[in-house]
């Protein structure tokens, strides 16, 4: 009866939790009418990308299409000839949309020729739809090509068409290049203020797209008074890296895009978001941040509403029922060794295996989420498998700890050498960030269930072992592993601490070095007080240094002496 009691609160206060994290959120003004100016529009589908040229079907683009009339009036495109991109004018013109037409650009002249000739042609072609052209995309940010050789192309653009013409870059490249501003008819540029430099809490962000807008607007007024801006791409990411306050998720998304739009109508500026879908074929340059930008994912489901409140994850009550049905299916195969427990035990062991599980379905819905191919997919089902394993070695020591009963070596030897691997896991990862982690996530997901485990069977030892916080950590006392060999416990204890330490330095140092922060920051120690702040801020990677001291803590505490059991 105690069992089912226990049961019963545990499962209550855990969906409590599970409904409070997700409670509807306001997130701003509606979008008006419900439908964006313009929209960013890469057609591509899980399995397809123009990096491997496999490109949507007609009826693909159909379809997205009619999906995009009902939250737009225009779409941006980025390539004109590749693949299916020459159906998209038609299609639009089908679905009632007009088109910001893009042709893509990049470092060989042939296929240059090739998107500049159907430009101009479906341009020509589709004067209805097609109302204003972009002649590249971020090819000087990319370096892909030289000023002069770009100013070339748009010449030859203005001289062929009709609309109006500009190129597209962030703002930065225009003000590093203003020649560009006397060439454009108008002038285009990205704010993306988790990209930049100095990044830019969500709450914040929409100001400072103003105050950009206003310093482009003020730079080009003294070249080419009148000239107009267009906000070419404005966005903000579901999923992803934290960036100093700049977090990713599916609210700040919302929340960014509909105070950006009110600011946008405030001050009468031109805009474009980006972007329409979640496009998976960029995770293999971008990581997790570049996959997710979208109004909707991969299969066409809306991330979120644009008018209305909006929640983290409105799925929530199925991962909880999920998180449930795994906690009692454990509690059902151990039920016998529970029966004789004392009830603090028993509430210990029930309390660590509700975690396990709550973690273990999170990690396979991001893990599984957030594979975007076939190997990626394998990686993610290796993990989860080991993950099970994991689980059932640390709650099968957890059972013996709590029943007080003589160690199984097996268990013992298996866990320790788990811990290794999680371990030499969390070191090349730390490693990759620390070297250049732009676009690597930190990895917690994949450690945690190691890292609950470990604090599971210390708070067993402290709570019931009469022991010291230090001897609870030793390997007879934690794992049951006797470790002849103390030499690797000093050895990763001490590159645990190297690895923390060079990590906060890699950070900063991405910060420090970043041509924006230098500009606005001259004095280096100005420019070090705000990039170290930009890194200590981060709560991604505090998570990730927690758990780096979790993983190491054993290894600290063994490495002068291992008492026998």
């Amino acid at each position: 009866m105690k069992l089912f009691s226990w049961l019963t609160l545990l499962i209550l206060f855990n969906g409590l939790f599970f409904w409070a994290t997700n409670l509807p959120q306001d997130v701003g003004a509606d979008v008006p009418a419900g439908k964006l100016s313009s929209l960013s529009f890469a057609p591509f589908r899980v399995g397809q990308g123009p990096m491997d040229a496999i490109f949507p079907s007609a009826e693909e683009l159909d379809e997205d299409l009619a999906l995009m009339g009902q939250v737009t009036h225009n779409i941006r495109t980025y390539a004109s000839a590749e693949g299916s991109m020459p159906l998209i004018p038609d299609l639009a013109k089908k679905h009632g949309l007009t088109m910001l037409q893009g042709a893509w650009l990049g470092a060989l002249k042939a296929d240059n020729d090739v998107e500049i000739a159907e430009l101009i042609r479906s341009a020509n072609a589709h004067p209805d739809v097609v109302k204003r052209v972009l002649v590249g995309n971020e090819v000087l940010l990319r370096g892909d090509l030289k000023p002069d050789e770009l100013i070339n192309y748009i010449r030859q653009v203005k001289s062929a068409v009709k609309q109006p013409v500009s190129y597209a870059d962030v703002w930065s490249m225009y003000m590093k290049y203003p020649q560009l501003i006397k060439e454009v008819d108008f002038i285009t540029i990205h704010i993306l203020p988790y990209w930049e430099d100095e990044p830019i809490p969500v709450e914040n962000a929409p100001a400072h797209v103003e105050r950009i807008v206003n310093q482009v607007q003020q730079e080009a007024n003294t070249l080419a008074p009148g000239k107009s801006i267009l906000i070419g791409e404005s966005g903000w990411p579901s999923e992803g890296k934290q960036r100093g306050r700049s977090i990713p998720s599916v609210v700040n998304e919302a929340r960014f895009i509909r105070d950006f739009i009110a600011v946008a109508n405030k001050n009468g500026f031109d805009y474009n978001i980006v972007e329409a879908f979640n496009q998976p074929w960029k995770a293999a340059f971008e990581g997790i941040i570049g996959a997710n930008w979208g109004l909707y994912d991969s299969d066409r489901n809306q991330m979120f509403p644009l008018t209305g409140e909006v929640q983290e994850n409105p799925a929530w009550l199925t991962s909880f029922l999920m998180q449930t049905g795994l906690f009692l299916l454990v509690v059902l195969l151990v039920r016998k060794q529970l029966i004789d427990l004392r009830t603090r035990r028993t509430l210990n062991f029930l309390v660590v295996t509700q975690l396990l599980s709550t973690l273990f379905i999170g990690q396979m819905q991001i893990l599984w989420r957030t594979s975007y191919t076939h190997w990626q997919q394998a990686q993610t089902v290796i993990i989860v498998l080991f993950s099970v394993w994991l689980i059932f070695l640390i709650l099968q020591r957890m059972l013996i700890l709590l029943n007080e009963k003589v160690r199984n070596p097996k268990n013992s030897e298996r866990l320790y050498y788990s811990l290794l691997t999680i371990v030499a896991f969390a070191f090349m990862k730390t490693v990759i960030l620390a070297w250049d982690g732009r676009y690597v996530v930190f990895p917690t997901a994949i450690t945690q269930i190691m890292v609950a485990g470990l604090l599971g069977l210390v708070s067993v030892n402290l709570l019931f072992g009469k022991m010291s916080f230090s001897r609870s950590l030793q390997w007879q006392a934690l794992l049951g592993y006797t470790l002849e060999n103390k030499q690797i416990c000093t050895q990763v204890a001490y590159v645990f601490v190297g690895l923390g330490a060079a990590l906060l330095v890699g950070e900063t140092f991405a910060f420090m070095i970043s041509r924006d922060l230098i500009m606005a920051y001259p004095s280096f120690f100005q420019r070090l007080l705000t990039a170290s702040w930009f890194t200590i801020s981060n709560g991604q990677l505090q998570g990730w240094l927690l758990s780096l001291l979790i993983l190491g803590l054993p290894f600290y505490a063994n490495k002068k002496s291992a008492p026998s059991e």
